[in-house]
Formats: structure tokens, C-alpha cells, sequence
């Protein structure tokens, strides 16, 4: 058996009827050219084969909860409970295949299994006229087992990246099909005294920093624990979920953080930190003050595949601001001065620290005892995917959209991925408190174009 961290007790802790704590996964894949202008069978062959396949599951998809306290192996796999095979009603467009998603990840995971779901989807209509057939892989899994990093790296480990290996094994028993390799993939085991040993070596450091952001309060580059306004993201939300995805081109972030001196992250947050707020003009709910956005950041220095291994920085999103050159600059000073804390301890000073400093927050949500204040307003998680083309037994992988959790008072949860030249965009959001949450990529697409237009009058000398 396997202890489990706190940080994964309290993704289960967290969990409710109406706040799932799987994280999930939708990649969209066109058939190999040689299976496309006819009657293909492909996608059947596939999910045959991995119906059919007789190879155990491996870490961490063969991992059942005991007493809430240890993951152990179970030993009584049963692949029809966590495989489907569905093909979408007509016309098979994306909005069907978003609606299918939608509901698949409102729905808990039993625990009285391993907490994982595998769904293969065909009948996809082709992106355009003459373009090939498309078929679908959504994958969701309990986070308190995998963090984002690791949920990506367990698709590209069992994935090729050649169009002509073929992949004989199902997902979930990719640490087998790596052999020797697989230790790299697994948490390094560590033991009692030394957990010990590295979590009193922790309290100077992080009481020394804690006590620095009193000094740092109220200065414009800080966010504290309690600077996030109420607004209407932030209600109790209902079990029902809507999810929305769009691709944008990564070259764009890039000129565009070349232009300003920032970094790609930074502008993905001033391009979320703009269309957020005209959504909420529209509805007439811009809060006074500006938003604050909960960043995940990974702390991952392994090539693991499993567990979490996350901290987060505040971002102050200057929503509050008409300008996006002003919004931009106070979203990378805010976000520095977080990079700057985190520098100055190690990866289990870092985890005590945000531990500590928001407690009060996961109090929060787990009792809802301060309904009125929240820490942050939305999540906004960017996740590192593959720069390589990658392939499903010669089907390209063309798109790959991350979808996310939500709990009591965050609503909203935008999460991103590259994936080649591209950014891929997930917004899930509770349906029943954020209406037309699809408009969001419209706003999105709006502030990139912006942002660029912005960079040409700088280029041009019309603007300093």
C-alpha cells in the first residue's frame, strides 16, 4: 500500500455530488490517410483492442482507495466499468461532441474502483469540406491521483510519435509498455524520517516569508490572501457543467510577449484577464476591484507520470483597468513578485507555505463557513504539452483540450495546454451560473487581435 499525501487527501476530501475532483482530458484525432474515403472500421479495431486486451493495468490506473488514507492495487480489474465506446448523434459537429463531455465530467467517479474513466468517440464530422473523419479520446481521472503535468505526460507516454509504430497496449497500462523505462514514471518512494526530516526543515523559511508579506502589504505588485472581490463567479455551484474549447495560434502569445517584454504566460493571462472582463460587462457584474486569478504552478523536477506536485501563485488581473497595456504590466509585476517568493525556498517550503497562507480558504470550501470571501476568483492553469506530432496507431493527433475542476465559489476554470504550434483553450464552467460561457473564446480571439494591433502601433512608432 501506498500512503497518500495530503495534498491528495484533499482532493477527495474536497469531492461532492456537485464538486467532481477528476480532472480530464478530450484529444481529437483524424483517421490515418489510409483508412479515410470509405467505410472505416479503425475506431471499432481500436476500442477492440483495448476492450480485449488481456494486459494488467498499471500505475496509477490500478490504484483503489483504502480507508481514505492509502492507495493500494486492486487486483479485480474490470474493464467495462472504466471503458466506453459511443458514437455521437447526428450531425456529430463539435458542440455534440462538447455537450458529451459536458456531462461525462459532471459525473463522480466510484470509489469503490479506480478512479479512472476511458471513452473512444466516433462519428466526428471532419474540421472542413474534404478534410478527413475525426474520432475522439476523453480521458478523466481523480486529481488526487494525477496533477495536470502528470495527466499529460501519461498521454504522451502511451501515444507515438511516429506514425507508423503502432500502440498494442490501452492507456492505462502505459508503465507497462515502457518496461525498464517505467521507474522514471512513478513518484520516487521516500521514507518516514525523511518526510520528517524535510517538513521541520521548513518551518524557519516559511514563517520568515509569511511574516515578509505583511511587510510587501498593499503595495501594487502584491496579492494577499484576502484581496479577491466577491462577483458573481464566485456563488455555490450546481452539479452541471458546460465546456467550451478553442485553439489559438502559439506564435501570437509569443510576438505579442516579445513586443511588451513579458513572458507567453503573462499574455495568456492579460488575453483570459480581458475577455473576462467584457463578459461581465455585458452582464453588468464587473466588480470594482480587480480580479484575482489562482495560477497553478508545477514543482515537478522528475519525469513522473503520476501524483501531484503543484503549487500556486495569485495573479492580480487589473480587470479593474480599461487599458490592456496597464492590465499586462500588473499581471507580470504581480506574477513576478510571486516568482520571486517561491526562489527563495524549496519545493516542500513552497507547499507549507500556500498550505498555511490560504488555509483559511480550504476551510472554506470544504465548510463554507465564509460564504461571502473567497481567496482567488477563477483558475487559470497553462499545462505544457508535446511539441512533438504525436499519433494513435497512425491517426494524428490534432487537438487536445484539458478539462478541470470547479468548486463552491469558483465557477469558472480556465485551462490551457500547447500542443505544436498551437494553445489549446478549456473553459469549464458551472452552466447554471454562467450563461453562454461559449461567448468567452469569441472574447478571447477579440483580445488577442488587440493586443496584436497594439504591437503594430509600437512597431509603427503611433503609440510608446
Amino acid at each position: 500500500m501506498r500512503l497518500m499525501t495530503a495534498v491528495d487527501q484533499l482532493f477527495l476530501l474536497l469531492e461532492s455530488r456537485k464538486q467532481p475532483m477528476h480532472v480530464g482530458g478530450l484529444f481529437l484525432f483524424e483517421l490515418p490517410e489510409s483508412e479515410q474515403g470509405g467505410d472505416s472500421d479503425f475506431v471499432y479495431k481500436l476500442a477492440q483492442q483495448m476492450q480485449n486486451s488481456e494486459v494488467s493495468p498499471s500505475f496509477p490506473f490500478n490504484q483503489v482507495l483504502e480507508n481514505l488514507l492509502f492507495w493500494k492495487e486492486d487486483d479485480q480489474f474490470d474493464v467495462e466499468h472504466h471503458f466506453r465506446h459511443v458514437a455521437l448523434p447526428n450531425p456529430g459537429r463539435v458542440r455534440e461532441l462538447l455537450m458529451y463531455i459536458s456531462k461525462e465530467h459532471s459525473r463522480l467517479l466510484d470509489r469503490a474502483m479506480p478512479l479512472w474513466e476511458c471513452h473512444v468517440i466516433e462519428g466526428i464530422l471532419p474540421e472542413a469540406e474534404g478534410s478527413p473523419e475525426r474520432f475522439a479520446l476523453y480521458i478523466k481521472i481523480h486529481h488526487s491521483l494525477v496533477d495536470g503535468i502528470a495527466a499529460m505526460r501519461i498521454v504522451q507516454k502511451t501515444l507515438s510519435q511516429s506514425p507508423t509504430e503502432p500502440v498494442t497496449l490501452p492507456i492505462w497500462s502505459m508503465i507497462t509498455r515502457h518496461g525498464t523505462k517505467a521507474d522514471n514514471l512513478l513518484p520516487a518512494a521516500r521514507s518516514a524520517s525523511r518526510v520528517i526530516k524535510e517538513q521541520l526543515s521548513t518551518i524557519k523559511p516559511v514563517f520568515t516569508e509569511l511574516i515578509d508579506n505583511f511587510k510587501h502589504s498593499g503595495k501594487p505588485d502584491y496579492v494577499g490572501a484576502f484581496d479577491a472581490p466577491r462577483s458573481i463567479l464566485n456563488q455555490r455551484i450546481s452539479a452541471s457543467r458546460r465546456i467550451a474549447a478553442q485553439s489559438y495560434d502559439i506564435q501570437r502569445f509569443y510576438n505579442i510577449a516579445d513586443a511588451f517584454g513579458v513572458n507567453q504566460n503573462d499574455v495568456v493571462l492579460a488575453v483570459c484577464s480581458g475577455a473576462m472582463r467584457q463578459y461581465l460587462l455585458t452582464m453588468n457584474a464587473l466588480p470594482k476591484k480587480p480580479l484575482i486569478a489562482f495560477v497553478p504552478m508545477s514543482l515537478r523536477g522528475d519525469k513522473s507520470a503520476s501524483g501531484n506536485q503543484i503549487s500556486f501563485l495569485m495573479a492580480n488581473l487589473g480587470t479593474h483597468l480599461e487599458d490592456p497595456v496597464k492590465r499586462m504590466q500588473l499581471i507580470h509585476d504581480s506574477m513576478n513578485s510571486g516568482k520571486r517568493r517561491f526562489r527563495r525556498m524549496n519545493k516542500a517550503q513552497v507547499i507549507n507555505y500556500s498550505a498555511i497562507a490560504y488555509a483559511w480558504e480550504g476551510l472554506n470550501v470544504l465548510t463554507g463557513i465564509f460564504p461571502k470571501k473567497q481567496a482567488f476568483n477563477l483558475i487559470i492553469s497553462n499545462v505544457p504539452g508535446s511539441k512533438e506530432p504525436l499519433y494513435w496507431n497512425g491517426a494524428p493527433l490534432k487537438a487536445l483540450y484539458p478539462a478541470s475542476i470547479l468548486v463552491d465559489g469558483q465557477a469558472m476554470n480556465i485551462t490551457l495546454a500547447s500542443y505544436l504550434d498551437k494553445i489549446e483553450f478549456c473553459i469549464t464552467a458551472c452552466s447554471k451560473l454562467l450563461p453562454r460561457v461559449q461567448d468567452m473564446l469569441g472574447l478571447l480571439e477579440e483580445e488577442l487581435s488587440l493586443l496584436e494591433s497594439i504591437c503594430e502601433e509600437k512597431r509603427l512608432g503611433v503609440r510608446d
